[in-house]
């Protein structure tokens, strides 16, 4: 297996042009991270860095952390691209979202021309959240023991610019703008002239980012003296086989698919007759992706902080035991999480998944469901169909989502150690790995190559 492996990537570069989009995609790639190590003016970013790495455990677990984690680290390094590539990406959601409901967004996603429109507006949409969001971090780095808790006792703003405090927060805004709107950029001509999925491998850059630390936390656990007892080394062991476990269940069901099967009849167009023929229509089973668990972790924050926040303000017990139920790892908190999950994962099928219209389709271009009346008979058999697998998906998510928060609170496992155990991290990095696979996939079987995920079918092997 490992030789084959071996044999696909050296096949990839062999043919220039994919050679040419690999080499391309890693040099803009090496530039993305450069944004998570140069450290803003002005800020003492090394000192936010060290707390960080000293608390870890605590820090790491906490929503700043997680955030840090989807910017590579930046943020907790002050550095240029501490908003990373994540307002582009609810940005984004956003358009999705308002395409579904508002008419005028739905026709022009459907018209010539008009996804380029969209994407415009997407950029535009863009530049606005930085702008906000900029200003909210700027403010919070003025006072970082309001964000990073009372621990944190170093000023990270230097003397010299409390004196200039308007001049600093513009300028660095307009700094922390430009860096995401740099890897934008950067993720948009990765789309087009490298292997595709720009933003995508942004992202997963900055997750990888952490996997040395993860590894060197993994090993500390089970050798902190440097020797590994037999005692845990078997735990070592359970724990490396409850990865591959995770990661060769979010391949298979991130992969699964149910096959509709559609019958085109013969038809006629002006002089042109169209042969029928069978075909099929995929429906995911996790059609809904990470978006669900995303929607889930960004509604529950505000609950705990505003329970506590109003505990702490006013001395209300009842707030503070609300809090603390609505914890990451409590009892309430998993549940809620989950049911969220659930109900996300549902919503999101909702509003991207069209029946009707996938049904109107069928019926204009001469096809049928064998079996199933053309027209509402169908729309209905899909509508029926989606929601069956979508509670698979949902409760997979559910699955995947709460394991590195078990691992963590319940077993003692540190976070950078457990969030590649499950959750969002896991999910974004298996299902851009499968995509730049057929990506590059596609180039080789054109070249009559094999390739990562199936044989070329020139030398008779399917």
């Amino acid at each position: 297996m490992f030789a084959s492996l071996a044999n696909t990537i050296a096949n990839c570069f062999k043919i220039p042009e994919l050679k040419s989009r690999i080499i391309f995609t890693l040099v803009v790639l090496a530039i993305c991270r450069l944004t998570a190590l140069i450290y803003v003016p002005g800020l003492d970013g090394k000192a936010l860095h060290d707390f960080f790495e000293e608390n870890a455990k605590t820090a790491g677990g906490s929503l700043l952390g997680m955030y840090s984690m989807f910017t590579g680290g930046a943020m907790e390094r002050c550095a240029i691209g501490s908003l990373g590539i994540m307002p582009y990406i609810s940005a984004t959601i956003i358009i999705q979202l308002l395409s579904a409901v508002v008419p005028r967004l739905s026709k022009l996603a459907r018209e010539e021309g008009g996804r380029a429109k969209i994407v415009q507006y997407g950029r535009y949409l863009t530049l606005l959240i930085c702008l906000g969001q900029g200003l909210f971090m700027v403010i919070g780095w003025e006072k970082p023991q309001s964000i990073f808790g009372d621990k944190f006792t170093a000023d990270l703003l230097l003397p010299f610019l409390r004196e200039h405090i308007w001049w600093y927060r513009i300028e660095t805004v307009l700094i922390l703008t430009t860096g995401t709107m740099l890897l934008m950029w950067l993720g948009e001509q990765i789309t087009e002239r490298g292997i595709g999925n720009g933003i995508s491998l942004v992202i997963s850059i900055g997750i990888l980012a952490r996997l040395p630390q993860a590894g060197q936390g993994l090993w500390d656990m089970f050798a902190p003296k440097g020797a590994m007892t037999q005692f845990n080394f078997f735990h070592g062991i359970a724990l490396l086989l409850l990865l591959l476990g995770v990661i060769a269940g979010v391949i298979a069901v991130t992969q699964a698919q149910r096959k509709i099967p559609v019958q085109y009849a013969q038809r006629a167009v002006g002089r042109k007759v169209y042969q029928g023929g069978t075909s099929f229509m995929p429906l995911r089973v996790n059609y809904a992706g990470v978006m669900p668990v995303i929607f889930a972790q960004a509604i529950l924050m505000f609950p705990q902080k505003i329970c506590q926040w109003i505990g702490d303000l006013y001395d209300i017990r009842f707030f503070k035991d609300t809090a603390a139920m609505l914890g990451e790892g409590a009892l309430l908190y998993l549940v809620l999480y989950g049911l969220m999950i659930l109900f996300f994962s549902y919503f999101w099928v909702a509003t991207q998944f069209n029946e009707l219209q996938i049904s109107d389709d069928l019926k204009k271009y001469g096809g049928y469901i064998p079996g199933v009346r053309p027209g509402q008979a169908t729309s209905e058999f899909l509508h029926n169909a989606m929601s069956r697998i979508t509670l698979a998906g949902a409760i997979f998510l559910t699955v995947i989502a709460l394991i590195p928060i078990i691992l963590s609170k319940e077993m003692g496992i540190p976070f950078q150690v457990a969030t590649f155990f499950g959750g969002t991290s896991m999910l974004i990095l298996v299902g851009v790995m499968l995509d730049t696979m057929r990506q590059m996939e596609s180039h080789l079987l054109m070249r009559h190559y094999d390739g990562f995920l199936k044989k070329g079918r020139i030398k008779g092997r399917f």
